[in-house]
């Protein structure tokens, strides 16, 4: 049996050395592991949450069908005006064609331009260019080419079909329950259509894509095919890129079945919103009021803890 004074003696020196050892020997591993755990688990910081003040009014009267203003972190709604109505999206679905585009390929893959018929807008494309992804993105997003559209599509999928099936199952998993895609351009077609809700979804989920980020925001620039002989000059027709403070895109659409569509992005003091407006008769005018009228009417604020 061992002696009373030794195991006193015994716990002692523990104590002791417990308190000489330096702080950090102090963790036991599973301790700081859960502690890992418990932080990786956390939900992310909750976003400012955008309030109406005090000189809250109702936007301007607009002429577009439908129309919608959200808080982009947050989703939050805070205007519409017939936001499920189903309507032509026109180019704005080349949102759409550029994300399925850069699942399927990456951006430095150089396509071979193949016979095409050009109808609509156009980058430039001729049968026999070598091009990457990246530069048919900028003729896709910048120019609106339906030339780009095509050569996505049969550059980066096993078949047209392919790549429709593809789009309208990410508008499924994106939610976009008022959604389907008929092709990747965005002509006029009865099995084309969206909503300015499902858009607003489809531009929040685009932007945050770094290459399809850098590119909306682009008012006027030049790229080459792959052998950097040939070039092609790109004009972006967003009239309130570099006008309008804080603007970064998105999309232009426009048919003569679609009226005027536009989506864009805005953010000022670290806030943003997203506004699209459908079958108006003033894209350009009417989104830059429904701006200048969100910042106005809404004071973002940080919830209770």
């Amino acid at each position: 049996m061992i002696p009373r004074y030794l195991t006193t003696a015994a716990i002692i020196i523990i104590f002791v050395a417990a308190f000489l050892l330096p702080k950090s020997s102090w963790k036991i591993p599973i301790f700081s592991q859960r502690a890992e755990q418990i932080k990786a688990s956390n939900p992310r910081p909750i976003n400012p949450i955008p309030v109406a003040n005090f000189n809250y009014q109702n936007p301007q009267s607009i002429t577009a069908r439908s129309a919608i203003v959200i808080d982009s972190k947050t989703g939050l709604t805070l205007f519409e005006k017939n936001a499920t109505l189903k309507h032509l999206p026109a180019s704005t679905t080349k949102l759409m064609t550029a994300l399925i585009s850069l699942e399927k390929c990456s951006p430095d893959t150089v396509i071979t331009i193949g016979e095409f018929e050009g109808e609509g807008t156009q980058m430039g494309l001729e049968s026999g260019d070598q091009i990457t992804v990246e530069n048919l993105l900028y003729g896709l997003l910048i120019n609106s080419g339906n030339d780009a559209a095509t050569a996505l599509v049969t550059g980066c999928a096993q078949s047209p079909n392919d790549f429709t099936v593809s789009m309208n199952q990410k508008a499924e998993d994106l939610k976009m329950k008022d959604t389907h895609f008929a092709n990747p351009t965005g002509f006029d077609d009865d099995l084309q259509y969206s909503t300015a809700e499902d858009l607003a979804k489809l531009a929040n989920v685009a932007i945050s894509n770094p290459l399809i980020s850098k590119i909306v925001k682009v008012k006027s620039t030049v790229v080459t095919d792959f052998t950097g002989n040939k070039t092609y000059y790109l004009e972006n027709i967003n009239e309130l890129l570099e006008t309008v403070d804080g603007l970064e895109g998105i999309k232009t659409g426009q048919t003569e079945g679609s009226l005027e569509n536009l989506i864009t992005k805005t953010t000022r003091k670290g806030n943003s919103v997203i506004v699209v407006v459908l079958g108006s008769e003033d894209r350009f005018a009417e989104t830059q009021n429904l701006i200048e009228w969100a910042f106005d009417i809404y004071d973002w604020v940080n919830p209770s803890p």
